[in-house]
């Protein structure tokens, strides 16, 4: 699948390059591509609400991830 912002040279090669990983290392990948979008959904919302803690930050992270409102207040 030819991404919008690659050429096709380099999407073939990344397919190649996914394509020879194992199993665990793709999983690892997906891991830190996730850890690494959650960092930047945090940055978002920190320069939204500099003056909010990390709680609030993470709180805002996992209401923008799972609902539509705010989290319950029983949710540190």
């Amino acid at each position: 699948m030819l991404h919008a912002d690659t050429t096709a040279a380099a999407d073939a090669l990344q397919l190649q390059l996914l394509r020879s990983m194992s199993g665990e290392q793709r999983m690892l990948l997906a891991f830190e591509m996730s850890f690494f979008a959650h960092e930047l959904a945090k940055d978002g919302i920190r320069r939204e609400h500099p003056d909010w803690p990390e709680t609030l930050v993470k709180r805002e992270l996992l209401r923008i991830a799972f609902l539509p409102a705010a989290l319950p207040s029983w949710i540190p």
